[in-house]
Order: C-alpha cells, then structure tokens, then sequence
C-alpha cells in the first residue's frame, strides 16, 4: 500500500529521506513529493555538502544523483559506507548507462531510477529501503 510506512510511528530518523542532487530544482521537487507522502526530507547540493554536514547514521534513506559536480553517488556512497553510514539507497540519474545501473545494483541500491523520476516508482523505492532500513536498525539491536 502506498504511503503505508508514513501512517506508522515511528522515530523521525527512521523517516528521515536525504536527497543528494547538484540540481536545486530536483532538490526541491523531490523533497515536497517526499513531505507530501509524510515522510521528513533533508536537500543538499553537493557530495562534499554531505560528508562535511557529518550525516548521522539518522538517515532512513538516501537518494543520491550519480552525477554530482564533485563526485560520482557512487564515490559518495562509498564514503559513507567507509566511515560506518550505510542506509539504504536510491540512485536517480539523466543518463541512460547500463554499467552504472550494474555498479548500482551490486552496490545493492534499492532502486535506480532516471530522471525524470517516476512518482510511483519513486514513493514505493522510498517505502521499501525505510522498510530495509528498520529491518537493519531491528537486527543491529543485541538480544537481551
């Protein structure tokens, strides 16, 4: 069911999408769908935007551009994985290129998906990788 994981409480981390595009205006587009389907949003510009604002392991999900002005998604993904940030992913991209699409699936996205992105596809990439993500956050807690 669409929107399902927004009627749910949960803490707002678990809700938290961060949206990584050089683009402002998909900044801005992609955060009011994702406001408007309930869930939190955070925009930023730039890769380098994102590592130096110390993004916590708070975020539910990210969705990042693969092509950043400073650095590939991937190279950012990486990154983040690196120094122990790794929620679930959605890439979105202008470009029609099946070995990104390759390196995205084995990097296990949840979704790639090009721009312009689908409505539909794109809320229910979002539900599934903050389903993935509470499902980690549930496994990662030590038995009593």
């Amino acid at each position: 069911m669409l929107f399902s994981l927004a009627m749910h409480p949960c803490s707002a981390h678990e809700t938290l999408v961060s949206i990584v595009d050089d683009d402002v205006s998909v900044c801005r587009a992609l955060r009011r769908l994702v406001e408007f389907a309930g869930f939190t949003a955070e925009t930023f510009a730039s890769g380098r935007e994102v590592l130096d604002s110390g993004l916590s392991r708070g975020s539910g999900c990210l969705v990042i551009d693969v092509h950043l002005g400073d650095m590939t998604g991937f190279e950012l993904y990486r990154s983040l994985v690196a120094n122990g940030t790794r929620p679930p992913v959605i890439f979105i991209t202008a470009h029609e290129d099946s070995e990104a699409e390759e390196y995205a699936w084995r990097a296990g996205a949840v979704a790639y998906l090009r721009k312009p992105v689908p409505t539909s596809a794109f809320l229910t990439a979002i539900e599934r990788a903050l389903r993935d993500a509470r499902t980690l956050n549930l496994r990662s807690i030590p038995p009593p």
